[in-house]
């Protein structure tokens, strides 16, 4: 679903779906906005399985570049809380992404919206 916040045409991918842990999941996530105004991709942290987050496994990494590759933005919608305090490697990713532009880890859409309305 396509809702425009802040003047910003954001992709509220549905919670319920299949897994998304691939480049060519990323690619098939960017297919299914193509032609709709989107600039932003906001996914629900509950599409993504646990090794998504092990920064070991690199998937979030290649998934981030492919988003980011084709000129969108990507926010993580959820609570990562457990994650940041489970490793200090992805603590500093996102804090590091949530510093620039192209990908943020967001609690809720309020979050969002705060982000999307502060001078760019």
């Amino acid at each position: 679903m396509i809702d425009v916040r802040h003047g910003v045409g954001v992709w509220l991918v549905p919670a319920e779906g299949p897994e998304l842990t691939t480049e060519q999941d990323a690619v098939d996530l960017i297919g299914s906005t193509f032609g709709s105004g989107a600039t932003v991709l906001a996914v629900p942290v509950e599409r993504f399985p646990e090794r998504f987050f092990d920064m070991h496994t690199k998937l979030i990494g290649h998934f981030f570049s492919k988003i980011v590759q084709y000129g969108f933005r990507l926010v993580l919608l959820g609570d990562v809380r457990r994650h940041v305090e489970a490793s200090s490697v992805f603590r500093d990713v996102v804090r590091e992404s949530n510093r620039g532009k192209d990908v943020w880890f967001v609690a809720d859409l309020a979050e969002l919206d705060t982000r999307l309305a502060a001078p760019r």
